[in-house]
This record gives C-alpha cells, sequence and structure tokens, in this order.
C-alpha cells in the first residue's frame, strides 16, 4: 500500500536538499514535523532512508531507489500543475470549432484575428463542414462549439445563440436584365434556369422550405457545393443564383450582378453559436466565447466587422 503521499512530498525535498532544515522552509513547516514524516515513511516502507552527515542527511541505498522514482513522479507533477497555470492562464491550450464555409467568411475569421492577436499561444483547430455535419461533431465531443445557420432541428442537449442576422436572395447578370426593377411572383422562379446549393445545406433546406410552402418546388439547371462557386456561374450567365446575399455583395455593389424583387420577402435567417448545454468549456474556448458574444452584442467592439 502507498505510504501517505504528503510523507513523499517531505521525503523529496529531504532528499533533493540534503537537509531537514531546509525542506522544513521550502514547505514552510516545522523541522520536527519532517522528521516524523521521514520517521513515519520509514516505518511504513520498511527500510532507512537516510543516514546522518555531518552537514545534514544523506540517501541510504534504499533511499537512493526510492528517490529514483519518487523524484521522477513529483517533478511531473510539478511540470503538470504549471502546465495547467498555463492553460488557465490562456497561455497554453487547444480550441476545436466547427463552422460552415460561411459561417466562417462572414462572422467567424474577425474574431479569430481578434482572439490570435490577444492569445497567440492557442491553437485553434475549425472543421469546416456545413451546419448538419457541425451539430453532428458537437453532439460526439469532436468539437468545444460550432457557428452555424438556421434553419437546423432543435436537439436536445444543444445551447444556440442568434448572432447574426442574414438574408437570402436570387440574383442576376445581364442576360436576365428584363426582371431588373420588376416585382415577380415568386412561381416565376419555376420558369427560370436555378443555380443553388446541394441540398445537404441548411441554406438550401431553408429555402426549399419556404418555397414549398408557397406553392413553388426549385427544379435547380445546377446544384453546386459552395456558395462562391454560385455566384461564379451567376456571373457568367449560367442562371439564377440563390445565395445568401454577402457572398455577391460585392458584385452588386459593382451593378455586375442585381436581386430579383418578389411580391413576398424570403424571411431573414441567422447564425447562431452552438454549445452542449453538458460539460464545462475549457478556459480557452469560453475565453474565445467570451470574445464572440462581446463583438456581437450592441456594446461589443467587435460589431463593425460583420
Amino acid at each position: 500500500m502507498i505510504a501517505n503521499l504528503e510523507y513523499y512530498k517531505v521525503f523529496y525535498y529531504v532528499a533533493r536538499t540534503g537537509s531537514l532544515t531546509r525542506a522544513a522552509e521550502i514547505l514552510s513547516i516545522s523541522q520536527p514535523a519532517v522528521s516524523q514524516s521521514m520517521r513515519l515513511l520509514e516505518e511504513q516502507v520498511g527500510a532507512r532512508l537516510f543516514s546522518r552527515i555531518s552537514r545534514g542527511v544523506k540517501l541510504t541505498a534504499e533511499g537512493e531507489l526510492l528517490y529514483s522514482y519518487t523524484a521522477a513522479g513529483y517533478e511531473q507533477l510539478e511540470a503538470g500543475e504549471q502546465k495547467l497555470k498555463q492553460m488557465l492562464n490562456l497561455e497554453l491550450g487547444e480550441i476545436h470549432i466547427g463552422a460552415s464555409d460561411m459561417t466562417l467568411q462572414f462572422y467567424l475569421l474577425p474574431y479569430l484575428e481578434r482572439f490570435h492577436e490577444l492569445y497567440p499561444s492557442i491553437k485553434v483547430v475549425v472543421t469546416n463542414a456545413p451546419t448538419p455535419e457541425t451539430l453532428r461533431n458537437l453532439r460526439g465531443g469532436q468539437i468545444d462549439f460550432g457557428i452555424v445557420s438556421t434553419p437546423f432541428p432543435e436537439k436536445d442537449g444543444l445551447s444556440a445563440t442568434p448572432v447574426r442576422t442574414i438574408q437570402d436572395t436570387f440574383i442576376c447578370g445581364r442576360r436576365f436584365t428584363a426582371y431588373k426593377n420588376k416585382t415577380l411572383d415568386l412561381s416565376e422562379l419555376n420558369r427560370l434556369p436555378i443555380i443553388c446549393l446541394e441540398k445537404n445545406t441548411s441554406s438550401r433546406s431553408y429555402m426549399d422550405d419556404f418555397l414549398s410552402a408557397n406553392g413553388v418546388v426549385l427544379q435547380p439547371e445546377f446544384e453546386l457545393a459552395t456558395s462562391d462557386m454560385v455566384v461564379q456561374f451567376v456571373l457568367r450567365n449560367l442562371g439564377v443564383g440563390c445565395v445568401v446575399r454577402d457572398f455577391a455583395l460585392p458584385h452588386l455593389q459593382s451593378g455586375k450582378l442585381f436581386e430579383l424583387r418578389f411580391n413576398k420577402m424570403i424571411p431573414p435567417r441567422e447564425f447562431c453559436v452552438v454549445t452542449a448545454a453538458k460539460g464545462p468549456l475549457s478556459a480557452a474556448a469560453a475565453k474565445l466565447l467570451e470574445v464572440i458574444r462581446k463583438g456581437s452584442s450592441p456594446e461589443g467592439t467587435g460589431k463593425d466587422t460583420l
């Protein structure tokens, strides 16, 4: 049976310093307390650990053997405590985040940049995946939190906080100038060549559900993996693209593309920070969330980056 671990702590410092007095000073206890701890340890292990010399104490052969193991273990504990302190002080750590191309590009990047400036020693790993996969990774414990876009199914054990509003839109190039500045019925989309995302994304699901509720079922000409590619197809006049406005904003502002107008507004949706309701976050992950939430609030310093 292992002796009282406190005895080993005292033993370590007596052996390292070769002095009962010096060990007592380091440990802030009395010398008699040190002597008693060593006597009790010797009784429990059944061996003499020290012999007295003129300048203090010296390890016996049995003491040398025990010290070789004790020192390795105690120094590992000290190293562990030091690493823990660094982690709590945000001098060490690793964060795992889940984000789609859209949430990363139009929301998360400015906060990652700011966090890295504040805490350069923290490693941030971003798993780039659509919302459904990000939610699976969060439930499975592979990530600390996710930034996702609505809609997504409500799941027990997850907590979602809206942080930014986004707007879906249909965009066109010069091939469709006849539709510019006109108010269209949503049914017009059935007569247009549509370019949109594949069905494994929250953006596509949202648009399909909205249009279906209004009697429109999209039959896309092209289904693509990324919204950036949808915009590129539209720039080449291959059809009418369905994207979140942010992706097309530079081209809308320059006049290369324009938005279709409808007699029924497409409802906006949101980016959300999603966390697991159970289990504490690491100090680093909690601090990054604090930076994000502070920047997303009206009084936050990061509102102009969105």
